[in-house]
């Protein structure tokens, strides 16, 4: 073949190679365009628009009287773009210096050179989404806008600000199990009020549709069919900060002083079930008592001796007994089968009545009574408990509650020792809401109500819902049975286990109860050890009941371990903290002061303040009308109060006994002394005598009456 025919040969290939090739892409062109252009369409936009969810408010978990008990606070995460199209380099270099100064003097975390040598290496770098500084709060974030080079907004300054929402307790620790927490991750949340109203907290999520722009950045559009957030309802709890903190402190000490393992304390309005104090502390592993688990609710444990009183109800109930009907006691022990059950009294306590049974706790008297007339009818009795309802939870909001468990005749581990045994509280298990549950019950005139833990949802201010009280048993027991069970819970007190709680303002009726904790391997005696239970569980004023309160001690390890001494001081001290902030319970008491006439006990002060006093109060008081000076002296006599004349002289000492702090105070430092006070209350003694002339730079000491 000649070269010529040889080159044309192969320009023609080439000539239809080409020619094949620009067809087949000439066709591709047309099938993209005309088959699947919808689909890279779509493509397209699902890549370049894109709609973003936006998280509403989370609602805020208020206390009875409107504080916050649970919020959510802005937090704020700092990144920078350091290579925005629309940074200056140059205007980067200059103000780095300066703005590394800022950086260090706002956050105090680093040395300025630090902060400088970390951002030029992240320029060089061209960090796009460089992270500066995570957990910023909002008045450091407005601070950081103000800034060299971040005052120039999101792309010459490259700032970037992501906002997160951070949830805090501005009570720390007060009721933290029973308020909860939300999780950060996929699981279910579950854990208290956060838990149980998460649904209505958290509100409603609205959708914005974004655009994408280059460096990776969302703008939002305005495409008419965005859909705002709603933010979530306000949960108003029944729960009474101020109580809760001495319910709290008062629990703290307690297990402190008997070296507990934990314990709790539920304080409960009679009438409504509302729950004013609820507080859970357990000893972690450096020695230090925290809320760390709601044993309140979760933990189901044999109640000991405070489950007599359901078993009293259910007996009086069926016409067993009377509460004055008698009972041989004996020597203190007496043996069922293979058990010997005994009364912590040396020598027991011989023949007493069924109320005293009750009083001092007989654990001989009870086991004695039930076996004499239920043992051949043992399913009467278990009948009765459950028509009571204490066999059910009692279905309150917050999850976790731990199973009630009286045993049944028939079940498999029930024998010839159960019936006994529940007698005082064994083979039987509830945790200390449900018992305090019933306990309210019988100082409702018999209604069982449900444990209220939230009164309202509030949304911006406005009441959106209100939980009313629900009624779990119309009635544990008749009016009758009622009464004998007021007297028996009284004469615990008054004249039974809990003498030591008795007081002259307000009658307290209740139960102690001492149970040994059950190990699930070994029983009740670990190691030749054996833990207790010490508890109290009541309610006041007993006459006209408006309060009942549990307190539940686990494990007290100091040798004191019986319910009246470990838990009894705990319930005291809530009940007081009830009383003194409570006019409506201290009326009885007002009226009874008035009568005996007494005059109330007075400082010494100043003048208008001690009158105002005097009369809102109805105090009888005698002044000499002669004597006018602001500062007076205050005699208390069997029925009135004299009120006599101070003399304060300019440049004298005053004579300042008898005075409150705030008073003494105003009136030496006025005349230019300086003040040290030892203790606080009373002035008992000052180290100036009254009348000595006033020098300069003189000091004077002050001996309180408490210290």
């Amino acid at each position: 073949m000649s070269l010529k025919k040889d080159i044309v040969w192969r320009v023609a290939v080439i000539y239809l190679g080409m020619l094949l090739v620009s067809i087949l892409i000439f066709g591709r062109i047309i099938y993209l365009q005309m088959v699947q252009g919808n689909k890279y369409s779509e493509l397209s936009a699902e890549q370049t628009l894109r709609n973003f969810l936006i998280q509403p408010n989370r609602g805020d978990i208020l206390a009875a009287d409107g504080r916050l008990l649970s919020s959510s606070v802005p937090y704020y995460e700092i990144r920078l773009d350091l290579n925005s199209n629309a940074m200056d380099p140059q205007l980067f270099k200059k103000n780095v210096d300066s703005l590394s100064i800022c950086l260090s003097a706002l956050f105090m975390d680093k040395p300025s050179w630090q902060y400088k040598r970390e951002l030029l290496n992240a320029f060089r770098k061209k960090n796009r989404y460089y992270l500066l500084k995570r957990n910023v709060t909002y008045r450091q974030m407005k601070e950081l806008k103000t800034f060299p080079l971040f005052r120039l907004g999101r792309y010459k300054g490259g700032l970037i600000i992501i906002q997160t929402n951070k949830r805090i307790h501005p009570q720390r620790e007060l009721a933290a199990r029973t308020i909860g927490y939300i999780n950060n991750d996929d699981r279910p949340n579950i854990v208290g009020i956060e838990g149980a109203y998460d649904e209505v907290l958290r509100g409603q999520e609205g959708v914005r549709l974004m655009q994408k722009l280059s460096g990776n950045v969302w703008m939002p559009l305005k495409d008419g069919n965005e859909v705002e957030p709603k933010d979530g309802y306000d949960v108003v709890t029944t729960i009474d900060i101020d109580i809760q903190d001495v319910a709290e402190n008062s629990l703290r000490k307690q297990l402190i002083r008997n070296n507990a393992d934990h314990g709790t304390v539920i304080l409960m309005e009679v009438k409504t079930g509302d729950i004013k104090a609820i507080a859970n502390l357990e000893r972690d592993k450096d020695g230090n008592y925290r809320e760390l688990y709601n044993y309140a609710i979760g933990e189901s444990i044999e109640p000991g001796s405070t489950f007599k009183l359901p078993v009293l109800v259910a007996a009086l109930e069926d016409g067993a007994f009377s509460i004055d009907d008698t009972v041989d006691a004996g020597h203190g022990k007496i043996k069922f089968y293979d058990k010997m059950i005994r009364d912590t009294k040396e020598g027991g306590y011989g023949k007493i009545t069924v109320k005293r049974v009750f009083e001092v706790s007989s654990n001989v008297g009870m086991s004695k009574l039930i076996m004499d007339h239920y043992a051949d009818r043992p399913r009467e009795l278990i009948d009765r408990l459950y028509s009571m309802r204490l066999n059910k939870k009692l279905g309150i909001d917050i999850k976790g509650e731990g199973t009630p468990m009286i045993r049944y005749p028939g079940d498999k581990y029930w024998s010839g020792i159960s019936l006994a045994m529940i007698s005082h509280g064994y083979e039987v298990r509830m945790t200390p809401l449900q018992i305090l549950a019933f306990y309210n019950a019988i100082a409702n005139d018999g209604i069982m109500v449900k444990p209220r833990f939230v009164r309202k949802l509030k949304y911006h201010g406005r009441t959106v819902k209100k939980y009313g009280v629900e009624v779990l048993n119309p009635s544990v027991c008749s009016k009758a049975t009622l009464e004998k069970a007021h007297m028996m819970l009284e004469g615990v007190v008054e004249n039974g286990t809990a003498r030591n709680l008795k007081n002259n303002l307000y009658k307290i009726a209740g139960k102690t109860g001492t149970a040994q904790i059950a190990n699930e391997k070994y029983g009740y005696r670990v190691n030749h050890k054996i833990s207790y239970v010490a508890s109290f569980v009541g309610y006041f004023p007993a006459d006209d009941p408006k309060y009942s309160c549990i307190v539940v001690v686990s494990a007290p390890s100091n040798s004191v371990y019986y319910g009246n001494l470990v838990a009894g001081p705990v319930f005291r001290e809530v009940a007081d903290k009830v009383y003194v902030s409570s006019l409506d319970l201290q009326r009885d008491y007002l009226t009874y002061a008035d009568h005996t006439n007494k005059a109330p006990y007075s400082k010494n002060g100043y003048l208008p303040e001690t009158k105002y006093v005097f009369n809102k109060m109805g105090v009888h008081y005698m002044q000499d009308k002669q004597e006018e000076d602001e500062w007076v002296l205050v005699i208390n006599r069997d029925s009135i109060v004299d009120i006599k004349s101070l003399k304060v002289m300019d440049f004298l000492v005053p004579n300042v006994a008898g005075m409150g702090l705030k008073d003494a105070l105003y009136l030496l430092e006025k005349e230019g002394l300086q003040v040290i006070a030892d203790g606080w209350g009373t002035v008992k003694n000052q180290s100036l005598p009254p009348g000595t002339r006033v020098r300069k730079r003189m000091t004077i000491h002050l001996e309180m009456s408490l210290k």
